[in-house]
């Protein structure tokens, strides 16, 4: 199951392939530091933060075409910075780190591909 859409990352960077390539590098590295992240504030009750990183993961997803797994992070977004409904972040972290983790698989195939 692909998770990513390539025609949208295609579009975003303009069909350069180094520009793809590079985006797909930065998301590479991104990824483990949210997700580490995301697990320490969590462990921490660090709620707000934890909003914030996932707006800004949010970011990351929607520009490797995650459109589901943006709309995901935007409710967490939305209930760790009011501090509601903690109890379902743990999931939404997962779902995160799993969809990631397809994610960066399907994009090396995407790479082999250009």
């Amino acid at each position: 199951m692909k998770i990513i859409n390539v025609a949208y990352i295609e579009e975003v960077c303009g069909g350069s392939r180094e520009i793809i390539i590079e985006m797909i590098d930065i998301f590479r590295q991104q990824v483990p530091e949210f997700c580490n992240e995301m697990t320490d504030l969590l462990e921490h009750k660090k709620y707000y933060d934890l909003g914030l990183l996932a707006h800004k993961a949010k970011s990351s997803v929607a520009i490797m075409g995650m459109e589901n797994m943006a709309r995901k992070l935007k409710e967490l977004e939305i209930k760790a910075k009011a501090g509601e409904d903690t109890e379902s972040y743990p999931q939404y972290i997962d779902d995160f780190n799993e969809a990631c983790k397809i994610a960066l698989k399907d994009l090396d195939e995407y790479i082999k591909s250009l």
